[in-house]
């Protein structure tokens, strides 16, 4: 990860930082999922680094598959505190069940896949179109 300083102190910086673009940063603080940035005397946005470790954490979130709903809650959560430890928990265990799941379903895919290549490898190596098992098609 790359190294970010202690206050942001831009949008496009926040953006270059994790990956997100600027609209899309201001439409997660319109819609609640990210807090208000910090402004400065001119207006413009000022961000933590603790403010961009969360975005990057949600955008990890995102990235495998929790809906924005889910991480909105899960934000509120922790600006509730301590006390909410184990709903927080709750939450980060059951979408790491859920990736787990998602990365055995894909492994088992690329298998079948990496199963179908060795066999167009072969056929076209080999070919025997009198084979009732030769189907290029499938």
């Amino acid at each position: 990860m790359q190294d970010i300083p202690d206050i942001v102190t831009s949008i496009r910086e926040a953006a270059a930082l994790t990956g997100l673009t600027e609209d899309t940063i201001r439409y997660y603080e319109k819609v609640g999922l990210l807090p208000y940035a910090e402004r400065k005397t001119n207006g413009h946005r000022q961000y933590s680094k603790d403010h961009i470790l969360g975005i990057i954490f949600l955008t990890r979130l995102k990235a495998t598959g929790m809906t924005i709903e889910q991480m909105k809650y899960y934000r509120e959560l922790s600006e509730q505190g301590p006390e909410t430890l184990s709903a927080r928990y709750a939450i980060l265990e059951e979408h790491q069940r859920k990736i787990q799941q998602e990365i055995s379903r894909l492994n088992e895919t690329s298998e079948i896949i990496a199963y179908k290549l060795q066999h167009y490898r072969e056929i076209s190596e080999h070919p025997d179109l009198d084979d009732p098992h030769c189907n290029p098609t499938f």
